[in-house]
């Protein structure tokens, strides 16, 4: 970890020192190991586009990709076929360096329910107090916490249309983005070069791969 970075951030420890991630193939502590399942196609399904580049190793992101926002947290969610198994991501990032970084996998769930894991666990790796942009490259995702999940709240968590979709974890994103006013929430372009966004991506289909 850069002497720069943690000197920003007095008495705190990331949850996983950089060398030890390279050791260990970057497995996260609160996801999955990287190498815990064998590498599998990416299969066409749900809102996200998916080819052969959606599961690239991480290092072979930072080679392709240097665009976008340079810091902030990036999260990211897939589920291929949707519904059906799936993964999610997010990356503190620091001045063009990780800080930070965890991901997951769930074998039965959907786009939507990983992309709330993302952000869920994304807002978990910056200390409390920290302002920082949180992206999300989910509309759904940033309009459920910033726009609508008020109201649901106010309305018993009820939506006029039906009920609220993956509550558990709607009630639990906006609990945190409530009561972490530092962070900011905003949408991202999926798959538009932003470097630490492609980052992200990775670490949600890592699971796919022996190599995260």
């Amino acid at each position: 970890m850069p002497d720069a970075v943690l000197a920003r951030y007095p008495g705190w420890t990331p949850r996983q020192c950089r060398e030890c991630r390279d050791k260990a193939g970057g497995a996260a502590s609160t996801g999955t190991s990287a190498s815990a399942s064998k590498a599998k196609p990416a299969v066409r399904g749900g809102r996200k586009r998916t080819s052969v580049e959606d599961n690239l190793p991480v290092a072979d992101v930072l080679a392709r990709h240097s665009g976008g926002p340079l810091e902030g947290v990036f999260t990211d969610g897939s589920s291929d076929p949707n519904p059906g198994p799936g993964g999610w991501g997010a990356v503190y990032v620091v001045n063009n360096e990780v800080v930070d970084q965890a991901h997951g996998h769930d074998p039965a769930t959907t786009n939507n329910r990983m992309e709330l894991m993302a952000l869920i666990h994304g807002i978990g790796l910056v200390p409390e107090g920290t302002k920082a942009t949180v992206y999300s490259d989910s509309r759904l995702v940033v309009d459920t916490v910033t726009k609508w999940a008020a109201g649901w709240e106010r309305n018993g968590w009820k939506r006029k249309t039906g009920e609220v979709q993956n509550l558990d974890l709607v009630q639990k994103a906006f609990a945190l983005v409530k009561a972490r006013p530092e962070l900011h929430i905003e949408w991202i372009p999926a798959h538009s070069g932003a470097r630490w966004n492609e980052y992200a991506d990775a670490l949600s289909t890592a699971y796919r791969r022996d190599t995260l």
